[in-house]
């Protein structure tokens, strides 16, 4: 019997999502779970990279469909209005015809919020679809009552007004995502979450990148209002819990920030003391501002701790152009990418300073770091809202009237970290989580028995 007939009889599924890395790697890893559990599984992205050529990937078989865009387009750090538009515009065609070209039959598709039309494509193939939420239930259960009218939110004659939603402590609008804020300018991505919330009933399953053990209670209030949320995570590269990951999440090296020179950042963390680092990374889309890195650099100067720093520049901008950051050259390590998980789990880090966007927070969680944040738009300040409030696992940076934080203020959370009054008691509570969301996706885990249980609902659809 040949290979090629034993697959065809596997059950297929098709997972859908644009090319951002945050957007490809938590489906990545569903992909490579639902392969684990005797799925056939295919991603289909629009990054130019795939063009022409099909690859596996961790057991996920890739194919590429056109966003309608030229290949050296600036998709994500050009005009993004532009990009979502012609996304929306070209996707669904041309992921129509690579369904029908394809020569399987798939039993479901699954997107993500960055490509809602996909479930207009999988009814007009007579298609079940899924979507994989990857963000905290948190945030759907706070964008689903703001775009179907279930709470009052903040107005423009409002703003200090508090939100009482089931299964979640008071909310001010500083801990809202930016996109239900009368403040919001971001239309197109506010359009996306429109689009995916009046149309839940276009998803005969919604999974989430989190576990049970982490948001149990506002999981609870989401499926008791009758929006079934199967959360299936940490969606996380499998170092993180101390195993060979075979999953290359760059996509076979496309990071363009990734270079030979940042090979070093774990041999440098070998030679540094036990939880003694402060970790920085503000994320693959979020370039550094003037004031923001210099901020970031009086607070290390006056903490005086080692640090391992990913600064993100503009093209033609170098390091050296920052005085500040050649005077504590030598009290740390800049780089400008950094293996991120394989950073986490390495001992000498004590904490980590994020942009707080759930990706990054979500490996922190996993990896039992605690956290200092700093959240800037769409998720972060609600997340930022659960690593200080609810988990008690970080604190967060305060900002003046402008939206910028001091150096002095970034030397304190460092040192409440790492040897305040409460460190003690952020490292229990992140070693707790750690140990929670190792067994969440462990065999017979409340993520594995939701994997293996929408595998076994879809095996029997098709």
């Amino acid at each position: 019997m040949s290979s090629i007939s034993d697959e065809n009889r596997q059950t297929s599924v098709l997972l859908v999502t644009a090319h951002p890395q945050g957007h490809i790697n938590p489906m990545l890893r569903l992909g490579k779970l639902l392969a684990s559990k005797g799925l056939h599984v295919t991603l289909a992205t629009n990054d130019p990279a795939l063009k022409n050529r099909s690859s596996v990937n961790g057991g996920v078989h890739l194919e590429y469909f056109s966003d309608g865009l030229p290949d050296d387009h600036e998709r994500l750090n050009g005009d993004i209005d532009k990009f979502m538009v012609s996304l929306g515009e070209f996707g669904p065609g041309n992921l129509s015809e690579l369904i029908r070209s394809s020569g399987r039959k798939f039993a479901c598709l699954i997107n993500n919020t960055f490509v809602p039309w996909v479930a207009d494509v999988a009814a007009e193939l007579e298609l079940p679809c899924a979507m994989l939420w990857i963000q905290a239930c948190t945030a759907y259960h706070v964008y689903n009552c703001f775009y179907n009218r279930l709470n009052e939110f903040p107005t423009e004659n409002n703003l200090d007004m508090s939100v009482n939603l089931p299964g979640l402590p008071s909310l001010r609008s500083e801990d809202l995502p930016s996109f239900v804020l009368p403040s919001n300018t971001m239309f197109t991505l506010d359009g996306l979450l429109k689009d995916v919330f009046y149309n839940l009933h276009k998803y005969k399953w919604m999974l989430g990148n989190s576990f049970m053990e982490l948001e149990k209670d506002v999981i609870t209030a989401v499926n008791d209002a009758g929006l079934p949320f199967w959360p299936v995570g940490p969606l996380v590269p499998a170092n993180l819990f101390g195993k060979v990951d075979s999953i290359d999440g760059d996509l076979k090296g496309l990071n363009k920030f990734k270079s030979a020179n940042d090979s070093n950042c774990l041999e440098w963390l070998d030679k540094q003391q036990p939880a003694s680092v402060v970790y920085i990374s503000f994320g693959t889309l979020v370039f550094s501002s003037k004031k923001h890195i210099e901020s970031i650099a009086t607070g290390l100067k006056i903490s005086k701790r080692p640090f391992l720093w990913v600064v993100k520049l503009p093209e033609k901008q170098e390091t050296q152009q920052f005085e500040i950051l050649e005077e504590i050259k030598e009290q740390g390590l800049i780089v400008r990418w950094s293996p991120q998980t394989a950073v986490l789990s390495h001992p000498s880090v004590g904490c980590f300073l994020s942009h707080c966007g759930w990706n990054s927070l979500i490996e922190s969680v996993t990896a039992g770091v605690p956290m200092i944040v700093c959240p800037q738009w769409t998720d972060q300040p609600t997340n930022a809202k659960l690593v200080t409030d609810i988990w008690g696992i970080g604190v967060k940076l305060s900002r003046n009237l402008e939206g910028v934080f001091d150096g002095e203020d970034v030397a304190g959370c460092v040192e409440e970290i790492l040897s305040g009054s409460r460190s003690e008691e952020f490292r229990k509570n992140g070693a707790e989580l750690k140990r929670a969301a190792r067994e969440a996706v462990a065999d017979g885990g409340s993520s594995d028995k939701n994997i293996q249980l929408f595998v076994d609902v879809v095996s029997s659809c098709s």
